[in-house]
């Protein structure tokens, strides 16, 4: 009986305690991720983890309030020691830990011997200590992965698909979600449907160097897209089926339908908007306000007609103000005053490039194609370009 009542007695007691001296929930997750199982020795007495950081390290204020939010006290000054040492050795400046320590403050207290084999894994692949410094500083949740699990498996398989570390480096610099995501799932799939529709491992290794995040959607999301390509009649063996696919992965089918629509109500058919999306799909990604501004210019002028912009779309994506306006200008004034040698045609107009539009060039060959005055077009150009006080858009 008289244990019974001390034990009572003891819980009460303990309890108070508790009120009286609230301490920061305790997060099991948290201590099985970031920390070793065993209790970590304690030299010494506990230190402020604001006085650590400011004086033993030199750390900035910033630095200091954002951990000492997640844990005021430092236990073991000399594991957190080891960890600042070893991501000096591997390369991070002192900016890159502050930058890295300000956003995960879990990692002054983590283990180094869970965190080297994590490194390991970059450097085994050939990806240079600055760059891993760089892909860290990105994305430092990488600590919170497992090697074996999920670094090594998404690391091995993306460099199966560009070959090259040096590619390996640009792209997790570029994305870092290969590195969260199961390759098994989304990378490996992709390419491989990407392959049985006649892409090649080159054009793959290219395009995804320039739109990482396509391989990452689930692979039902990306036979959607394929379907749709192919409703438009993009041949697969093409080399713009790729910029195709990407094309219609950055809408969704009731944005995709809105576009259709904007080109409808300008006049072009179902068929002229087909015939356009299987030469420059990308054309189809102009917002409705660019789209109404090169029609007014090229339509409305009498400068094109649909007919025309089918056949060469690429004239769509010019800038209306920047490219096409100051161009068109200068070839009616000078045609008005008979100072053109012959007419050039306007695909040659707006879409040369501004040297040779101006003819800076001596190569007569250049001239000669152009077939312009270019001492009086040069004046008129520049007028305008001054007058809408705007930078030229090459």
């Amino acid at each position: 009986m008289m244990i019974l009542r001390s034990q009572r007695l003891f819980i009460s007691l303990s309890n108070k305690n508790a009120y009286l001296h609230p301490q920061k929930p305790f997060s099991i997750y948290s201590s099985v991720l970031f920390f070793s199982t065993s209790e970590p020795k304690i030299s010494g007495f506990a230190v402020s983890i604001s006085d650590y950081l400011s004086n033993r390290h030199n750390l900035s204020p910033e630095t200091a309030l954002k951990v000492s939010k997640y844990r005021n006290r430092l236990m073991d000054p000399g594991k957190a020691d080891s960890v600042i040492d070893f991501l000096k050795d591997v390369g991070f400046s002192k900016t890159h830990f502050e930058s890295v320590l300000q956003r995960v403050p879990f990692l002054l207290f983590s283990n180094v011997e869970t965190m080297r084999p994590k490194i390991k894994v970059f450097q085994d692949a050939g990806i240079c200590p600055s760059d891993i410094v760089k892909i860290i500083s990105r994305d430092p949740w990488i600590f919170t992965r497992s090697a074996d699990n999920r670094l090594l498996p998404s690391i091995t398989a993306l460099k199966s698909v560009v070959r090259s570390s040096a590619d390996l480096s640009k792209i997790l610099k570029l994305c870092a979600w290969f590195l969260r995501t199961d390759p098994d799932k989304t990378l490996i799939p992709n390419v491989e449907m990407m392959k049985s529709c006649g892409v090649t491992s080159r054009q793959i290794a290219q395009y995804i160097l320039s739109f990482p995040r396509l391989f990452l959607v689930k692979p039902d999301r990306l036979k959607g897209f394929i379907d749709r390509v192919d409703g438009m009649r993009v041949d697969r063996g093409s080399l713009v089926f790729l910029s195709a696919i990407r094309t219609v992965s950055s809408m969704s089918p009731e944005r995709w339908e809105q576009k259709l629509g904007a080109f409808r109500s300008l006049g072009f058919s179902d068929e002229d908007m087909v015939s356009i999306f299987r030469k420059v799909p990308q054309a189809l990604t102009i917002s409705e306000k660019k789209l109404k501004e090169v029609s007014k210019v090229l339509l409305e002028t009498g400068e094109a007609d649909t007919a025309h912009l089918v056949s060469r779309p690429e004239l769509l994506m010019l800038s209306a103000e920047r490219r096409l306006k100051p161009r068109l200008l200068v070839m009616k004034t000078l045609e008005s005053k008979n100072l053109l040698e012959r007419k050039p045609n306007l695909n040659t107009t707006c879409k040369i490039s501004e040297k040779m539009f101006l003819n800076n060039s001596e190569d007569d060959e250049q001239q000669q194609k152009v077939g312009w005055n270019h001492s009086i077009g040069k004046f008129e150009y520049h007028y305008y370009i001054y007058s809408i006080g705007k930078p030229w858009d090459s």
